[in-house]
């Protein structure tokens, strides 16, 4: 266990061992899946408390934990807030990405770790945050790259909010874990065995970092520093006898 795991870990006994003393909900800000990774494994660890993960959405990556007393008799509402950001004026937009929305939200001092999901439609974002720090954005956020922008509170149930994804299909001989990435993302095959052994590979939310791992359909296949993808399964055999494979890119 490295220095950085074993803080994380305290950290999260902490937050697990103040809900139970002195009954009260406890919230970490959001965490990545390795963060994820690491609560999942040690939850036989922790004192007895209900633990959940929220990140807004179902579909979102970037979650919260939740720590609550088991008799508890309560319930509070989970510190996430959606926001809307929009171009003022969008026939004079600059074409934005996930990178142009997040870097700005950084600019303003804000910790990574307070925001969660970014998902984009129609070049406008919908930003969620921790609670507390919202209403900084909004008074705050007035500008990204050339655009004048107008950041407001959007309530979670007025949009089903869905990634936008792009289909992908390629010949594999194989169905393994480095085939299937190397396919989601254009690499070669090489190049993604040191993805799986270094840890930087979840399946489910579940560290992988072995090739033998046997994929399903509908794994949600996350490669930290790549990103994420959906494996649909086999759609075909070509006249050489080789899979044809298809899967989702989260963009």
């Amino acid at each position: 266990m490295n220095k950085e795991e074993h803080f994380l870990k305290n950290r999260f006994l902490d937050y697990a061992n103040t809900a139970y003393e002195r009954n009260i909900y406890t919230y970490t800000d959001f965490l990545n899946i390795n963060e994820i990774s690491i609560l999942n494994s040690m939850r036989n660890q922790l004192p007895p408390v209900n633990v959940t993960l929220s990140g807004g959405n179902r579909y979102a990556e970037r979650k919260i934990a939740i720590f609550a007393p088991t008799d508890i008799y309560y319930n509070e509402e989970i510190p996430i807030t959606l926001i809307k950001i929009a171009p003022i004026n969008s026939r004079y937009a600059d074409r934005l990405n996930h990178r142009d929305f997040l870097g700005a939200i950084l600019n303003l001092g804000i910790s990574r770790n307070k925001i969660g999901d970014i998902f984009i439609r129609e070049n406008c974002a919908y930003v969620y945050c921790i609670s507390d720090i919202s209403v900084y954005i909004i008074e705050n956020l007035k500008k990204i790259k050339h655009t004048f922008i107008r950041c407001s509170f959007y309530g979670k149930n007025d949009l089903e909010i869905t990634p936008e994804l792009k289909n992908i299909t390629g010949t594999i001989s194989n169905v393994r874990l480095d085939s299937l990435i190397a396919t989601a993302f254009g690499s070669s095959r090489s190049s993604i065995i040191s993805y799986i052994e270094n840890g930087k590979v979840f399946v489910n939310g579940k560290l992988i970092t072995s090739n033998g791992y046997s994929e399903k359909e509908k794994d949600i296949i996350s490669v930290r520093g790549k990103g994420r993808f959906i494996y649909n399964g086999i759609c075909g055999v070509t006249k050489k006898g080789r899979n044809i494979v298809s899967v989702s890119l989260y963009i």
